[in-house]
């Protein structure tokens, strides 16, 4: 039996023990799903309530079920429906899961994603004939090879094994399934991280547009990381345009488009450059594109702010994460972003465990906590893990006289019904109150996974609202130490938003929140933003110019179709002393 409390109830009752645990179905329209989704309470599974506690130590907002793969769910959410169908696969229901794949073929004979959910059930019932005629069926449908050699690889271990695969595989001479991704770049060096067929030797070939001159460097990949390695390049020059090829065992990596990227700017130099900003990102076919468009902004990095995969299982990881992740690694047009467009990531609740989740403040418990974290971080080339004793997914990085400082709201956060909580962690605050105080930057740049502003999301404890004592002590921590250029980023709802929040006696914070990358989904737009969007699917953009005398940041909000449908400008002098 699971614990379930209505907002309602714990606002009545002396005590949450003597509360009752609310009933669980599984939603049977969207409106149901909604408002499931917008019913909040405190949910966790026993384990979760020790000692006696009327808290639990881990836990959620939301009901603490499967219920995001129900039949519903995966009606409206094409993100959910080869996830719902992998699941039957793992609970043993393969009959099933195929059931449900034919069915959606049915509806749409081009559906790849089924396809290769047929792959793996065919796989599961060592019928080789069956499964490769499913997945030429995929691959005519679009579908990269490399998604069969990635896997889940257990899952399709009696296909990969047979001689047929194995000669079809020789044929395509695919060795490099992921990547490469871009990341972790400075004004002397950058990262690139990928994932290869075995535990292959990587060389990244750098070269310099100018003068030609040659910079490698070399790794190989890690079966113990999912058999993906990061090379990190050094002695490169600020501020210059590189192009760069992959070797694979010393063979070069042919690809369609150019390998290319470019340094920072000398570290605290004025300058002007572009940062994207954006999330929720639900595998969705029809809007993948977003990922060319965008690309051809051509952008020095861009933020991914959570919600980047939606995976929602809070459990030890194993094939179903791996699956959630596989399937945009995959995409054509993510792929030819990651390699040229700096990548920096952090999660929010639905790729760490499940929707409006807290982890609690413990290392180690619940057991799954730094499994999932591991999981995260082997995905993406972050400059950063946390620290060693206390692993997460924040971390500092600079452009030029620019501080980033990329939060994790949800390693750490404990319960938000408790009168004493954290969304941060002790460790964490204190890294980037710190890192605030010591920054001579032009622009401190906070983004966090959930929303600064209280009317962002009404009624739910979820954003900053359910932590307004630990945001007032990092406001109020501005105001004391005078620390200036302070502009805030979040995620989380399905739209764009820009806001003010102000402070008495001090300048006003001004965010912008955008989380609607690739989802079907959209959340209301709030009447208190200075502007918000969400008739499509969209992101932002920040363009630095600190090369003025009075320093500035261009928000611009952009759609899919790379239309711009918001600007505003933000001046220095509007967030100093």
């Amino acid at each position: 039996m699971k614990k379930g409390y209505s907002i309602a109830v714990l606002a009545i009752c002396i005590g949450l023990a003597a509360c009752q645990p609310a009933q669980e179905k599984e939603p049977q329209t969207a409106e149901e799903l909604v408002a499931i989704a917008e019913t909040y309470g405190q949910f966790a599974p026993e384990d979760a309530w020790v000692d006696g506690s009327d808290f639990a130590y881990y836990g959620s907002e939301n009901q603490w079920t499967r219920r995001q793969f129900s039949a519903v769910s995966a009606e409206v959410y094409y993100k959910r429906r080869g996830q719902r169908q992998l699941l039957e696969i793992l609970d043993g229901k393969v009959d099933q899961a195929i059931e449900l794949a034919e069915f959606r073929l049915e509806e749409d004979a081009t559906d790849a994603e089924s396809w290769f959910i047929l792959t793996v059930a065919y796989a599961q019932k060592r019928n080789v004939s069956k499964a490769m005629d499913s997945m030429r069926k995929a691959l005519e449908n679009g579908m990269e090879f490399g998604r069969f050699l990635a896997g889940p690889r257990d899952l399709l271990q009696f296909l990969i094994k047979s001689e047929v695969f194995k000669s079809f595989a020789e044929s395509q001479k695919v060795r490099l399934i992921h990547g490469p991704m871009l990341g972790s770049v400075s004004d002397s060096q950058a990262s690139f991280w990928v994932r290869t067929l075995g535990e292959d030797t990587v060389k990244i070939r750098c070269y310099d547009n100018t003068s030609n001159s040659v910079s490698e460097s070399s790794s190989v990949a890690n079966a113990a990381a999912d058999f993906t390695t990061v090379v990190q390049l050094g002695g490169l020059k600020a501020d210059t345009e590189y192009r760069y090829e992959v070797l694979v065992n010393g063979d070069v990596v042919a690809s369609n488009t150019p390998r290319t990227f470019k340094t920072y700017p000398a570290s605290g130099t004025p300058s002007a450059f572009k940062i994207g900003v954006g999330g929720c990102a639900g595998y969705t076919p029809v809007y993948e594109y977003m990922w060319s468009t965008v690309a051809s902004r051509q952008l020095d990095a861009l933020l991914m702010l959570g919600d980047n995969v939606y995976i929602d299982i809070p459990e030890m990881p194993g094939a179903f994460h791996d699956y959630t992740y596989y399937r945009r690694q995959s995409q054509p047009d993510f792929r030819k972003l990651v390699q040229s467009t700096a990548m920096y990531a952090i999660w929010d609740d639905h790729d760490a465990a499940t929707d409006d989740v807290w982890m609690g403040p413990f290392r180690d418990k619940p057991d799954w906590k730094q499994p999932m974290v591991n999981v995260f971080n082997t995905n993406w080339v972050n400059p950063g893990e946390g620290t060693r004793e206390w692993p997460g997914c924040w971390f500092q990085f600079s452009i030029a006289d620019v501080d980033v400082f990329m939060l994790d709201g949800r390693t750490y956060r404990t319960n938000p019904y408790k009168d004493e909580k954290t969304m941060l962690g002790p460790v964490q605050k204190k890294w980037l109150l710190d890192g605030l105080k010591a920054s001579k930057a032009t622009f401190k740049i906070i983004a966090s996974p959930v929303a600064w502003a209280s009317e962002s999301k009404p009624g739910s404890s979820d954003t900053w609202n359910g932590f307004i004592n630990e945001r007032e002590e990092i406001y109020q921590f501005l105001s004391n130490n005078k620390v200036e250029g302070v502009v805030l980023l979040s995620g989380d709802r399905h739209r764009t938003d820009f806001w003010k929040n102000e402070r008495e006696g001090d300048y006003p914070l001004y965010e912008m929140m955008s989380c609607r990358l690739t989802n079907i989904h959209t959340h209301d737009l709030m009447p208190d933003a200075l502007f918000g969007y969400n008739e499509t699917p969209s992101f932002g953009i920040m363009n630095f110019n600190t090369e003025i005398d009075d320093p500035e940041i261009r928000f611009e909000v952009i759609t899919i179709d790379n239309e711009l449908v918001h600007s505003h400008v933000l001046k220095h002098s509007e967030i100093s002393y």
